[in-house]
């Protein structure tokens, strides 16, 4: 199904990018260049909103409530602010993530497709495959190679956000935002760990293929 996504955005090439972006990964948008456009234009139609902050007239912050009154779909905020507890702040007025500008293309489009994906209210019996791993959602039960992988909760998390996003490098801040849920306690060490466990279990079950592969400085992805 084409969803669509509403862009708030008084940059114009800014805007224009994303919805260049947008159309290459198969979303409909609408754009919006100031916070009282935003609200008017807003309606049934979108399923999600990308939300600038610094607006002309009635700024971000200012809008969240009126856009999650008006029709509640994931609000994904983006800013250059760095500042944890204006991210805080935000998240109490309703916005469901946040991207830091300047963000990577690739970590913008996996928070949109994980937001959109916890929104669609999807089947949990869902089943996702990769080469020869399989994972049911459901029972949080993994198979490689036709053998059952005892992972942890912060493994199983990890792996599944790999297999969702098969065609995209998911970036060490999406990892820590999805699979730590803004926890403080994930780092860099906390993530190799989990990585490096992760593709020991793998290579028990099948030594002779390599799933997961490491993007320098940006993050991890599965292996072609």
């Amino acid at each position: 199904m084409n969803r669509t996504i509403l862009i708030i955005e008084d940059d114009t090439d800014i805007n224009n990018m994303l919805k260049i972006l947008l159309g290459q990964h198969g979303y409909s948008s609408v754009s919006a260049y100031s916070g009282t456009e935003g609200v008017l234009v807003h309606g049934n139609n979108i399923d999600l909103i990308l939300l600038d902050l610094m607006l002309p007239g009635r700024n971000g912050e200012d809008i969240i409530k009126d856009l999650k009154q008006k029709h509640n779909v994931p609000v994904i905020v983006m800013s250059a602010v760095h500042d944890v507890s204006k991210k805080v702040d935000l998240f109490s007025l309703g916005a469901d993530d946040y991207v830091t500008k300047p963000f990577h293309n690739e970590e913008l489009l996996a928070r949109i497709a994980a937001r959109l994906r916890n929104d669609t209210g999807s089947d949990p019996h869902e089943i996702l495959t990769y080469k020869d791993i399989e994972l049911d959602k459901s029972n949080f039960s993994v198979k490689c190679a036709g053998k059952s992988v005892e992972f942890s909760r912060h493994e199983f998390a990890l792996l599944q956000l790999l297999m969702e996003n098969p065609d995209r490098t998911c970036t060490k801040s999406i990892i820590y935002d999805t699979v730590w849920d803004y926890e403080n306690s994930a780092d860099d060490n906390t993530l190799n760990v989990h990585i490096s466990k992760l593709r020991k279990k793998l290579k028990e079950c099948d030594p002779d293929t390599e799933y997961i592969e490491t993007v320098w400085g940006i993050g991890y992805r599965l292996k072609k």
